[in-house]
């Protein structure tokens, strides 16, 4: 595809102009980088060396752990660089490549989100076939399909905006390399881009959350008809978790992306994107480890084989 683009490099405007707040932010951010980066190798690792927990439920936790990884790698340090330093340059290239990693690890994570909503369909409405059902070949085919679908559609929108001509300013009004900043800047026609981030993110947000209200819907029915409170209560516990995670990415990406772009102010745009960019990743961790009794267990557990060794 050819690049009609004059443009050779874009420059961030990063989250704020004011001076004074650049120091602060950068700590602020680090912080979250730091706590990001261990919660979720921590919780990849707690998963990986505790057997008790080679289980689909935590298997898909262990990648959404490492979907937090890796896209909140593809925007913090970026973020980082432009607040401690006033260069805020990105290449064409560099922007375009931080734009498709970012949409395969964001749509993976939605789809990764409802298929842990299907697996706590299957733990509590067809207990006795859940291992036949939720195989470990049948997981991994899931997990595959889940990093396709990031790809495919990663490809699409990288394909649609590299057809795009950048010939006026250079400014992104964003502290990454996102489609509706970039769509913005264009001097072409962006009809096709707006409407692809309309039907590709709408078909990707219903079906995802379709699969999840579904999958809870029959959860609920069954714990209803459960007649100990305790298996009620702990029915409800593995489920709370995951329900507040994919509240809070919800909200968020809807916010963002489903709404013409000329809705959209520059401060709503940044404040919804630090939500799902860099706090839900250092979130999911500490949701998922705090109100988890296996979790807690686990990591008890391996702090004492450390000390004892």
């Amino acid at each position: 595809m050819r690049n009609h683009s004059t443009v050779t490099e874009f420059v961030l405007s990063g989250l704020t102009d004011q001076a004074e707040l650049q120091l602060p932010l950068f700590c602020l951010f680090l912080g979250i980088y730091m706590v990001t980066m261990v919660g979720n190798l921590g919780m990849i690792s707690i998963i990986g060396l505790n057997a008790q927990l080679h289980t689909p439920m935590y298997f898909f936790l262990s990648c959404l752990s490492f979907i937090d990884v890796c896209y909140s790698s593809v925007i913090t340090p970026k973020l980082l660089a432009g607040l401690l330093y006033r260069g805020k340059m990105i290449s064409y290239s560099g922007c375009m490549t931080q734009l498709f990693f970012f949409s395969i690890f964001i749509i993976s994570e939605f789809y990764t989100l409802a298929v842990m909503a299907y697996d706590r369909y299957v733990a509590i409405c067809n207990p006795l076939l859940y291992n036949v059902i939720m195989s470990p070949r049948v997981c991994s085919l899931l997990v595959a399909a889940v990093f396709s679908v990031g790809f495919i559609d990663a490809m699409i929108h990288g394909g649609c905006i590299l057809r795009l001509s950048f010939c006026g300013t250079n400014i992104i009004r964003h502290y990454f390399c996102d489609i509706i900043p970039l769509i913005k800047l264009s001097c072409s026609s962006t009809y096709i881009d707006e409407l692809l981030i309309l039907v590709i993110g709408g078909f990707n947000m219903v079906t995802t959350s379709l699969t999840i209200v579904i999958s809870y819907a029959f959860i609920l029915s069954s714990i209803f008809r459960v007649n100990s409170k305790e298996g009620r209560s702990k029915a409800f516990s593995t489920c709370s978790s995951h329900l507040t995670a994919v509240l809070i990415f919800y909200g968020s990406l809807m916010f963002m992306y489903l709404k013409p772009t000329s809705s959209s102010s520059v401060t709503q745009e940044k404040v919804s994107s630090v939500i799902y960019t860099t706090v839900i990743p250092m979130l999911n961790p500490l949701i998922y480890s705090l109100r988890n009794r296996e979790v807690q267990n686990a990591l008890r557990k391996l702090l004492r084989r450390r000390i004892s060794s």
